[in-house]
């Protein structure tokens, strides 16, 4: 019997901020960059370029600029990365509706539902949206496909940038054993060094026939997962947004610190401006805005409001925000994260009367502002307030 082709996909954006620098910045490609603020003083993403004359992250600023004196330094674009991000997200979701986003930069697709014969037509999917990713955004994404998460997140970091790897069903110990154990999810520095000098362990095939004495006292009570991984085997499920709701919420780690407060509104808009038609889209509206923040010692802030009544459109929650930042102790203090959440939800219909003669108004601008967006590409049309601020780039 053929087994099934593989049909879980893990995509990761390569070099992301410097990645959707440069989208902008065409003439830099090639050269060494990197994302960072002398601000925050650590290098936030550096190019490939940078990488090869020993730029990393999270390197100080000052010794990357020793280290490779070249360096073209690009100062973070506040609410960039969260929407290139949302775009990539998007195109993904043209392709199958289970799309699973871990984290800003990277994500899983589950392709069971697209009735793909073998894994030649898997690949020429997935082949396709990589090129879609480049000729529209000039985003450079690596992939990895396999039958399993786990299998499938390796792949992708093999080859990069813009790499692509198949791993075939009854492949994955194969493919997995010749790979350093640090390749291995959960497997940092540390422990892969300590592996190698107190067990003599380096190869993830080390660990598939490895005794479970010899397991157990390399890893203690969580032996039989990190034995599971090492021979490919992961039954994690896609995890998506579909269904009913419960909320709607985005959120963004900057490359370097925010400080301007009106620098920080206007990404807090943004993404209310991208889950309100989401909301619309679902039929619900929504009445409790949560802000989040985080500092840069990691502590964090969270304060939440309630409208009166439930709403779909962005105006209402606007107001709130200014308050919620404050009460959540941004006050003075630079952001190095910040997010929101929608919540409260309730079905769409009946009268909202919070802009009484206005709201049939707004209603009809956010409509087609929906749709031309959708017809055209998120973020054909926008806000005003979505617009950069010269301020910001002098």
């Amino acid at each position: 019997m053929v087994p099934a082709p593989p049909t879980i996909v893990h995509l990761d954006a390569d070099a992301f901020f410097v990645s959707c620098e440069l989208a902008r910045r065409p003439e830099l490609r090639g050269r060494a960059c990197a994302v960072g603020g002398r601000e925050r003083g650590i290098i936030a993403s550096a190019s490939y370029e940078a990488r090869s004359a020993g730029v990393y992250t999270p390197m100080p600023t000052a010794r990357a600029l020793r280290v490779c004196p070249g360096l073209i330094l690009i100062p973070p674009t506040p609410g960039l990365y969260g929407e290139v991000s949302s775009r990539m997200f998007d195109l993904c979701g043209e392709l199958t509706p289970w799309v699973e986003r871990s984290s800003i930069d990277e994500g899983y697709l589950d392709l069971r539902g697209n009735a793909l014969a073998d894994e030649a037509a898997v690949t020429a999917v997935v082949r396709r949206l990589q090129g879609r990713l480049w000729s529209e955004l000039s985003l450079p994404v690596s992939f990895g496909v396999a039958a399993n998460k786990l299998v499938a997140q390796v792949a992708s970091k093999l080859r990069k940038p813009r790499g692509f790897v198949v791993v075939s069903p009854c492949g994955e110990a194969a493919f997995l054993a010749p790979l350093p154990l640090g390749r291995l999810p959960g497997i940092g520095a540390k422990t892969e060094a300590r592996l190698a000098e107190q067990h003599g362990l380096r190869l993830i095939g080390e660990l598939q026939n490895l005794s479970e004495a010899a397991l157990e006292a390399a890893f203690g009570a969580g032996w039989r997962e990190v034995q599971a991984a090492a021979r490919g085997q992961d039954d994690r499920p896609v995890v998506t947004e579909a269904g009913d709701a419960q909320s709607y919420s985005l959120q963004e780690t900057f490359a370097a610190d925010v400080r301007d407060r009106a620098q920080l509104l206007r990404v807090l808009k943004g993404m209310i401006d991208e889950l309100l038609p989401k909301v619309r889209r679902d039929g619900k509206r929504a009445r409790t805005l949560t802000v989040r923040v985080r500092f840069p010692d990691f502590t964090e802030g969270m304060r939440s409001r309630t409208l009166p009544e439930a709403t779909d459109l962005e105006a209402p929650f606007y107001p709130l925000l200014e308050p919620l930042l404050a009460a959540a102790g941004a006050g003075s203090r630079p952001v190095r994260l910040a997010g929101v959440r929608l919540s409260g939800l309730a079905q769409g219909g009946g009268q909202l009367e919070l802009f009484g003669a206005d709201e049939a108004r707004r209603r009809r601008l956010a409509r087609v502002r929906d749709q031309l967006n959708a017809a055209r590409g998120a973020g054909a049309l926008r806000h005003g307030h979505q617009l950069a601020n010269p301020a910001d780039d002098a």
